[in-house]
């Protein structure tokens, strides 16, 4: 089974999810601004792809910008502000099995299938 993480408003996830299809992966689509990631969840995926939780956020949000930027934020506050908020959450986050990537480039996500 191979999860995405998916936001359908953007290019980028859209583009993932045409390629998971088209190579016939056992696909569970969640929609993350509609079923929200928990901060376990989070956890592991940071886990899986072997990264900070800054390195996580999209940067460029509003809400980034206007709430959080330039403030010091611990790795725990991050997970909690990035499931409180996730559209700050970069997409599209791929899983399969032990093996986890951001869909950008999706590249990436062709490396763990």
């Amino acid at each position: 089974m191979t999860t995405i993480y998916h936001n359908p408003r953007c290019s980028k996830s859209r583009q993932c999810l045409a390629l998971l299809e088209d190579k016939n992966e056992d696909l569970n689509i969640v929609k993350y601004l509609e079923t929200p990631i928990t901060e376990d969840q989070l956890r592991e995926i940071l886990i899986l792809i072997g990264i900070k939780p800054i390195e996580l956020v999209r940067k460029n949000e509003a809400i980034w910008k206007e709430s959080f930027k330039g403030k010091e934020i611990t790795d725990e506050e991050l997970i909690s502000i990035m499931c409180q908020n996730p559209k700050l959450i970069e997409r599209p986050i791929v899983v399969k099995g032990n093996k986890a990537a951001i869909g950008r480039p999706i590249e990436k996500v062709i490396e763990i299938l």
